[in-house]
């Protein structure tokens, strides 16, 4: 019979290195424009699953479409980008 041991110490060890660092909050905080314009985008998707879509439904995606990818190329020149902004 093999006894199952607890790692209550092991874990508890290392529970500082789970906490993210200065450097991965600024990143997240970087990307932040780019992932509120991704769930603008998911949100204009999912309203379309459960029926056709609309000519309205079409241009709220293709504007969220438009803004996602603005954000993306906003964060990879090195500028910033407002996810909620008119297009």
């Amino acid at each position: 019979m093999s006894h199952i041991v607890t790692v209550q110490q092991a874990v508890t060890t290392f529970a500082d290195w789970i906490e993210p660092t200065d450097a991965e909050l600024d990143a997240i905080e970087r990307e932040m424009p780019v992932i509120l314009a991704d769930v603008d985008l998911l949100d204009a998707q999912i309203v379309t699953l459960d029926r056709t879509p609309t000519e309205l439904d079409n241009r709220r995606i293709r504007r969220a479409r438009r803004r996602a990818l603005a954000a993306r190329v906003a964060l990879l020149n090195g500028g910033t980008a407002s996810a909620g902004g008119a297009a």
